[in-house]
C-alpha cells in the first residue's frame, strides 16, 4: 500500500508527497481520521487530492494512504428505497452512528452486509453464462431484482442453489473457481458497457400535456429544465419522477438547499405510485448532497447516481434520472478548479465544463443490454439548471443546450401568473418530434403532429398580435385575429396549464391529451367556417361550448370529448347570420 504525507492544504484540495505509483482517481484515506478523497492530479511523486469531507483540523505531515481502488459504488439488492450522500454512504446509517450531524471520517458500506435476501436461481448447473446474463432473482418490495453476471466474467455453472443469502455470500460458482455474489462494485466515472445503443423512438409518457404533446422526450433521451427561483423546477422533476412510465427513479439532489431536499426526503416516502398503488419510495433511490455538504462529494454525486441508473438499465428496465440541479454541480467544479489554480474559462468555470457535461448526458440512452438473453433498457436523464437571475446565456445553460434533446424553459412571468408547469412555449423545443412520430401514428392518431404544429403556429401568432394590442388596443384587430386570441387563450389555460394537485388533472393520458387538443383545434376550424359565412364572433362566443372546453381537464371519460367535437360542429352550423 502506497503511503504519503500531507504537504499542503487548500480547502477540500490537499497535496501529498510520497505518492509515487498512484493512479488517477484512486481513492485515498487522509489524516488520522481517515477522511476519504480522490486523486485528481499527479506530478512526479506528488498527488493532488480532492477530499469528500470537511478538512478543518488537518495538519501538514499527517499520513495519506492509497486504497488502490477508484471511487466505486456497490450494486445489488438493497439499493431501492435507500437514501445516500454523494459517495453512496447511507444517510440513515450515518445518523445512527453520529446523530444529526455527520461526523468526520465516518464510513458505512452502500449495501447492508447483515440483511438477508431470498435468492431464486434462473439457471441450472452445467449452463454456460456470459457477462450480463441473469443467474437469479431477488424479491425487493414488489420489484424483481435480477442478479447479473459481472462484466468480464463467463463460464459454466458448477454450483448454484436457492436459499437465503447476504449480499457478499457466494450464490453461484463458475468453472469451480469463480465465485459470484449478489453484489457488484463498479467505478462511477466509467460507463457500464452494453451491446448497442438504440434509436430514441419510444416517448417517455409523463402525463403532463406540455411535456408529452408539445415538447416530448424519449425513453433514453435527455432533457433540461432551466428556470429562475420559484419557477417550479423541483416540483416539475418530482412530478416527472412520480408519473413517468419508468420502473426505477434515481433522484439526485446535487447541491440543492437543505430545506428543499428535506421536503423531497419527507414527501417521497408518503407518495403513492399511481400504477402499483404502493409507496413510490419502493422504486426510488435518493441521493442527497445539499449545498452545505462538502463540495467534492457534490461533484461526485451525479456519477454515483448515473452508475446506479445504468445498473438497473442493464436488467432491462426503464430508468428516469433526475439531477437537481446541475448548476450546483458546475459550481462545485468551479470551486475545485479554482483550488487547483487552473486557467478559468467563461465566468470562472473550468475550460473542460462542456466536456464534463457532455460525458454525463451521453450516458443516457436506450440500449440492448449485455448477455445472451434479449433485453432492452433505458436511462432517461432530466437535469434541472438554476441560472443566476434566470439568465439563460450563462455557461451551464448554454453548454447543456448543446447536448440535450429537449429544452423545457421555465418562465418567471408565467410562474408569477400561477401558470404551471411554467414552460415557455416560445423558447422551448424538442428534437425528438420526428423520431417518435411513428409511435404516435400507431398508438394515438395520424394527425397528432399536424394538430401540434397548428397549435404552435397559433401560439407564435399570438405573440405578434399581443404586440399590436399593446400599441393600439384589442378593438383595432379584425374579427379573425380576435378569434385567434380567443383560441390561444384556450390552448394556454385549458390545455397547457395543469394542476399537480388535482386528483383528475395531475396525470393526463396521452389519448385524452390528443382529444383535448383536437377539441380546441376543431373549435377554431368551425369558428373560421362560421365567420366565413358572416357569423359574428360575438354570436360564437355566446355558445355554451367555451365553458365546456374549460371543463375538459376534469373529464374522465374520453367519449365526452369526442361528443363535444360533434356538438361544437352542429352548434356552429346552426348559427344564422344576424340581420
Amino acid at each position: 500500500m502506497i503511503e504519503g504525507t500531507i504537504m499542503r492544504i487548500s480547502g477540500p484540495v490537499i497535496i501529498a508527497r510520497g505518492m509515487k505509483g498512484s493512479r488517477m482517481y484512486d481513492v485515498v484515506k487522509v489524516g488520522a481520521e481517515n477522511l476519504r478523497g480522490e486523486i485528481i492530479r499527479l506530478e512526479g511523486g506528488e498527488a493532488v487530492i480532492q477530499v469528500y469531507e470537511d478538512t478543518t483540523g488537518l495538519t501538514i505531515g499527517e499520513p495519506v494512504q492509497n486504497t488502490g481502488q477508484p471511487l466505486s459504488v456497490e450494486l445489488g439488492p438493497g439499493l431501492l428505497a435507500s437514501i445516500y450522500d454523494g459517495v453512496q454512504r447511507p444517510l440513515p446509517v450515518l445518523k445512527e452512528k453520529s446523530g444529526d450531524f455527520i461526523a468526520r471520517g465516518i464510513y458505512a458500506p452502500g449495501l447492508d452486509r447483515d440483511k438477508t435476501w431470498e435468492f431464486v436461481p434462473t439457471v441450472t448447473p452445467g449452463a454456460t453464462v456470459v457477462a450480463g446474463d441473469v443467474i437469479g432473482t431477488v424479491r425487493e418490495f414488489h420489484f424483481e431484482h435480477q442478479i447479473l453476471v459481472p462484466h468480464g466474467v463467463s463460464g459454466a455453472v458448477t454450483a448454484i442453489a436457492p436459499g437465503t443469502f447476504r449480499v457478499e455470500d457466494t450464490v453461484c460458482t463458475l468453472d469451480g473457481k469463480t465465485h459470484l455474489s449478489m453484489m457488484q462494485v463498479w467505478p462511477v466515472r466509467i460507463p457500464r458497457p452494453h451491446k448497442k445503443k438504440l434509436d430514441p423512438v419510444l416517448p417517455l409518457i409523463t402525463g403532463q400535456r406540455v411535456f408529452d404533446c408539445i415538447f416530448p422526450v424519449t425513453k433514453g433521451g435527455t432533457a433540461m429544465i432551466p428556470g429562475g427561483f420559484g419557477t417550479g423546477k423541483t416540483v416539475s422533476e418530482q412530478t416527472l419522477a412520480k408519473w413517468s412510465d419508468t420502473q426505477i427513479v434515481v433522484y439526485i439532489g446535487c447541491g440543492e438547499r437543505g430545506n428543499e431536499m428535506t421536503d423531497v426526503l419527507a414527501e417521497f416516502p408518503e407518495l403513492i405510485d399511481p400504477r402499483t398503488k404502493l409507496p413510490l419510495i419502493e422504486r426510488t433511490i435518493l441521493i442527497a448532497n445539499t449545498s452545505n455538504m462538502p463540495v467534492a462529494a457534490r461533484e461526485a454525486s451525479i456519477y454515483t447516481g448515473i452508475t446506479i441508473a445504468e445498473y438497473f438499465r442493464d436488467m432491462g428496465y426503464d430508468v428516469a434520472l433526475m439531477a437537481d440541479s446541475t448548476s450546483r454541480w458546475g459550481e462545485a467544479l468551479r470551486e475545485v478548479s479554482g483550488r487547483l489554480e487552473e486557467m478559468p474559462g467563461e465566468e470562472g468555470y473550468p475550460a473542460y465544463l462542456a466536456t464534463r457535461l457532455s460525458a454525463f448526458y451521453e450516458r443516457a440512452g436506450r440500449v440492448i443490454c449485455l448477455g445472451s438473453q434479449e433485453r432492452n433498457g433505458s436511462v432517461t436523464v432530466v437535469g434541472a439548471v438554476s441560472p443566476p437571475g434566470g439568465d439563460f446565456s450563462e455557461p451551464i445553460t448554454q453548454n447543456t443546450l448543446r447536448v440535450v434533446g429537449t429544452f423545457w424553459a421555465l418562465d418567471t412571468n408565467l410562474a408569477y401568473r400561477r401558470h404551471f408547469p411554467s414552460v415557455n412555449w416560445i423558447k422551448s423545443y424538442s428534437l425528438y418530434l420526428d423520431s417518435i412520430g411513428e409511435w404516435y401514428v400507431q398508438h394515438i392518431a395520424r394527425d397528432w403532429r399536424d394538430l401540434r404544429e397548428r397549435a404552435m403556429y397559433l401560439l407564435q401568432k399570438e405573440v405578434e398580435l399581443q404586440e399590436i394590442v399593446q400599441l393600439v388596443g384589442p378593438d383595432a384587430l379584425p374579427e379573425s385575429e380576435k378569434a385567434i386570441l380567443d383560441v390561444t387563450r384556450m390552448i394556454r389555460e385549458d390545455f397547457l396549464q395543469q394542476s399537480a394537485y388535482s386528483d383528475t388533472d395531475a396525470f393526463c393520458p396521452v389519448e385524452k391529451q390528443y382529444l383535448m387538443l383536437k377539441v380546441i383545434m376543431e373549435y377554431f376550424e368551425n369558428v373560421n367556417v362560421a365567420m366565413g359565412r358572416g357569423v359574428s364572433l360575438r354570436q360564437i362566443q355566446a355558445l355554451p361550448h367555451k365553458a365546456a372546453i374549460g371543463r375538459m381537464k376534469e373529464v374522465q371519460d374520453t367519449k365526452e370529448l369526442q361528443d363535444l367535437i360533434d356538438e361544437i360542429g352542429s352548434a356552429m352550423r346552426a348559427l344564422e347570420v344576424e340581420r
